[in-house]
């Protein structure tokens, strides 16, 4: 007997790639004993509405889609009282989370995944009071880069874009003051970049230890960098950061349940490569636990 699928795509993922793969995807998942029903995305925030809506009328959710998609499906889910478990099949730029939990990059493959795999546990974030994140929320330098680089030059050209971007930026970068509390230590000083994180890659170039990462441990993994003092410094401390190398003075690698930042004036962050608005005194929760994720 078949059971009820809830599929939801993405239309402008992947420079159409999602649509393109979609057949393939629906045969691979109806030959794994499934009966997909597909919701197509209209705006940002849709996923979160159809999964909160409908996803409770579904034996298993998929989503076809970016980091941006996955992130507003598990929001979605958060809000059910009994979470389906959920498959993702990554069709954005960076895939963080994907490559985090080991999922193919090939949509096929992914699509038996989402259909034959087994679950594995993946802690959500609360992003203040009102909504949650899934693999990172961030501020300071280059954290807006995914979302003003230009859409056709992420298509054409992949992380080379971002980092184009985040090169032009250069000699723009700011830092600001803030006071980091955690569960152990309070942390002040004058902030380059901040991170508060569940994955083991951040856009593509940020690579976490796998060892030092657990997605299900009730902990995120927080990333602080100070100011430098000057451009050679700040060479060095990118090129520690890059490499994973957190033994520069001027970063700290922790772990916490929890993160309060307060600042002395109002701060952007990004909220899993999205907008997250501004914010003098944010406080970030892990939910533990999140959702499942099939594998």
């Amino acid at each position: 007997m078949e059971r009820k699928l809830m599929l939801l795509v993405n239309p402008h993922a992947g420079k159409g790639a999602a649509i393109a793969a979609l057949g393939g995807v629906l045969e691979r998942l109806s030959h794994a004993g499934w009966l997909p029903t597909v919701y197509f995305t209209r705006r940002a925030g849709h996923a979160t509405e159809l999964a909160a809506r409908r996803g409770g009328d579904y034996e298993r959710l998929v989503c076809m889609g970016g980091d941006g998609t996955l992130s507003e499906v598990c929001a979605g889910l958060m809000c059910l009282p009994e979470r389906r478990p959920l498959g993702y099949i990554p069709m954005g730029t960076s895939n963080d989370v994907a490559h985090s939990l080991g999922l193919s990059a090939d949509p096929l493959a992914a699509a038996e995944q989402a259909g034959q795999g087994s679950p594995v546990a993946l802690d959500m974030g609360a992003f203040g009071e009102e909504t949650c994140f899934t693999y990172v929320a961030a501020f300071g330098a280059f954290t807006d880069v995914s979302y003003d680089t230009p859409q056709e030059a992420k298509q054409a050209l992949g992380h080379l874009a971002y980092m184009l971007e985040g090169l032009r930026r250069l000699p723009k970068l700011r830092a600001v003051h803030a006071t980091v509390e955690t569960d152990g230590e309070t942390l002040e000083g004058d902030f380059l970049f901040g991170a508060v994180t569940n994955s083991t890659r951040i856009a593509g170039l940020v690579r976490l230890d796998d060892d030092a990462v657990d997605l299900s441990d009730g902990q995120f993994e927080i990333l602080l960098v100070r100011s430098p003092k000057n451009l050679l410094d700040l060479g060095g401390i990118i090129g520690a950061v890059l490499s994973a190398d957190f033994s520069d003075p001027s970063v700290s690698f922790l772990k916490s349940s929890r993160a309060r930042f307060r600042f002395q004036e109002p701060v952007a962050w990004t909220r899993d490569g999205e907008r997250g608005g501004e914010h003098l005194d944010l406080t970030l929760r892990n939910c533990h636990p999140g959702v499942e994720i099939l594998v």
